[in-house]
């Protein structure tokens, strides 16, 4: 029986029709792209936005519905852009508002939509709001959080406002000469929080948004969603958070538990004010719904908040990074358990899913479970109903780097950040210069793009091949009454079930394991193999009868497809 099932508003009736009711993100497969490793065009060794605009057919070619750019923002790069000096100009780095106009014009033409990141939080210190909020300019004394601290009763001496702790370590409150009062940043102290209690800044983030959308772009992520909001007493005092249990280290992030500095309830109501603002503009300007991705490592309860109320809409993707925490020991009952996480809450009151398969800041797939476990986590963020969300270079099985860290905070994150894999020539051709800002993997002669093409059952093609199967009548067809449905058939196996009840239906069979699986009776059907990964002895068009049994290879992924 179907683990989740509902009713379509328009009935499939054949499999050239799909259901008509779902918006374009609703199935979409995103893919983000870290501009400094995606592709470099003046030999600088550092990837620009002309790099992104010859590469965008590549986009079109994997099935990519939409890109999410990081950052590529006015910044001193403190970190690498999530700190922002002009959130109104490209970084000279990566080239100039002529450049992102054409790579617009390039990406309209492919039909690939363009995603911003979006960094509310907070601000470089070398913005002019900052620097304005400092010297109390008028309009600007509250635009960031101030406060003159408290004074210790014990020892006569100012200290800060709260015990708050940044979430790269240390306190959340630094003391400002110029200004006398301390100031909040709940990441770097290169990064001021804004105020969003002062509806000034408010609107100054709805005229950021609206700059960016009269330039042609489709939607937004929103960084660090959680942090935006903080509780303030009455009396505008900060209390102490408790501690949390985790670790024993007072400077480190875990250590208390952070009930007055993430996921305020003025949080969700922003993400509700931004999204009425995005429909207005489609209401007065058409063209496809603007769409709002939001980063919050919450829980799925928050995340329902997030998306809406009932009454309210807010982000249409708030990200699930469930998918993330699977190891390389993770049996099929464990990604059903992480499926079920989202499913249970998310789609019983929303209909909606999405899926992430990695990021800029997290190891890669082949890292986190193993690089035969790729196309395996592939199959299923693709299989399963919604969005995928895709990082660059996961598609053709790109590991991590041992690098050193270029930066205080980057907490070796280099090593998921290296340069684009497109060739075995000279630097892979990510660049023409004589380096690279990141090395590259050294296997990158045979992890890459263009020998990946050739190799019929190579991560790109698997993925490629995923992608097409998106855009069908069953996998379009996920919000009909049975239109899907998901089960550990045995510790190790997975099936997926796609189907539109009339006349398509695929069957996605998954081995985590590293054992033989013999599956008897699955189906009172016959089926043929549509795709195959590379552990797999079968063939494509070969046929198999469901009601007898089938043998899954340890980590083969399948796809079938009913024929009889």
């Amino acid at each position: 029986m179907p683990k989740w099932s509902h009713l379509c508003l328009v009935a499939v009736l054949l499999a050239t029709v799909s259901c008509t009711d779902i918006d374009w993100w609703e199935n979409a497969s995103l893919y983000q792209i870290y501009p400094r490793s995606f592709q470099d065009s003046n030999g600088d060794g550092i990837g620009d936005l002309q790099g992104i605009t010859s590469r965008l057919s590549y986009l079109k070619e994997i099935g990519i519905t939409a890109t999410w750019l990081s950052p590529v923002f006015t910044s001193p790069m403190s970190d690498f852009g999530y700190d922002i000096s002009n959130f109104f100009d490209i970084d000279p780095i990566f080239g100039n508002l002529d450049d992102f106009d054409a790579l617009i014009v390039e990406a309209k033409s492919l039909g690939v939509k363009i995603i911003l990141d979006f960094v509310p939080n907070h601000s470089s210190d070398e913005n002019e709001w900052f620097e304005k909020s400092f010297n109390r300019v008028d309009g600007y004394d509250d635009f960031y959080v101030w406060h003159d601290g408290r004074v210790n009763a014990e020892t006569g001496e100012r200290e800060p406002p709260s015990n708050w702790i940044s979430v790269f370590g240390g306190p959340q409150w630094t003391w400002h000469e110029t200004r006398q009062q301390y100031f909040l940043h709940q990441f770097q102290v290169k990064q001021p929080d804004l105020n969003f209690t002062n509806p000034m800044v408010r609107e100054h983030m709805l005229q950021v948004l609206k700059f960016w959308l009269d330039r042609g772009v489709d939607g937004f992520r929103i960084d660090a969603v959680p942090h935006i909001y903080e509780y303030r007493n009455t009396d505008g005092s900060y209390s102490d958070e408790p501690v949390s249990g985790w670790g024993s280290n007072p400077d480190a992030y875990d250590y208390h538990d952070h009930i007055y500095t993430k996921d305020q309830p003025a949080t969700v109501e922003l993400m509700y004010e931004w999204r009425a603002f995005l429909d207005q503009y489609r209401a007065e300007n058409g063209g496809d719904s603007r769409v709002l991705l939001a980063e919050a490592f919450s829980s799925v309860e928050t995340l329902s908040a997030y998306f809406g109320n009932g009454t309210h809409l807010g982000t249409q993707l708030p990200m699930n990074f469930q998918l993330m925490y699977l190891s390389g020991y993770s049996s099929a009952r464990d990604v059903v358990n992480s499926i079920d996480y989202w499913m249970n809450t998310m789609w019983k009151e929303h209909q909606t899913a999405n899926w992430v398969v990695g990021n800029h800041d997290t190891n890669r797939v082949a890292d986190r479970m193993g690089a035969h476990k790729v196309d395996l986590l592939n199959v299923i963020v693709s299989a399963l109903p919604g969005a995928s969300i895709t990082y660059y270079g996961e598609e053709i099985g790109m590991s991590n780097v041992d690098v050193e860290c270029t930066g205080d905070t980057c907490e070796d994150r280099d090593g998921e950040r290296t340069p684009m894999q497109w060739t075995a020539g000279q630097n892979a051709d990510f660049t023409q210069g004589q380096s690279t800002w990141l090395p590259l993997n050294p296997d990158y002669e045979r992890f890459n793009v263009q020998t990946e093409r050739g190799v019929a059952r190579s991560s790109l093609n698997i993925f490629k091949g995923m992608q097409a199967l998106k855009s069908s009548s069953a996998f379009q067809a996920f919000k009909q009454e049975g239109g899907f449905s998901y089960e550990a058939i045995t510790e190790q196996v997975l099936q997926i079930i796609r189907t539109n009840k009339y006349s398509e239906e695929y069957r996605i069979l998954v081995n985590m394991g590293n054992g033989l699986e013999i599956i008897e009776g699955l189906a009172d059907k016959v089926f043929e193999y549509v795709l195959t990964t590379a552990y797999s002895p079968h063939q494509q068009g070969q046929t198999v009868d469901l009601r007898e049994r089938i043998l899954l290879m340890p980590y083969e992924a399948v796809v079938l497809r009913w024929v009889a």
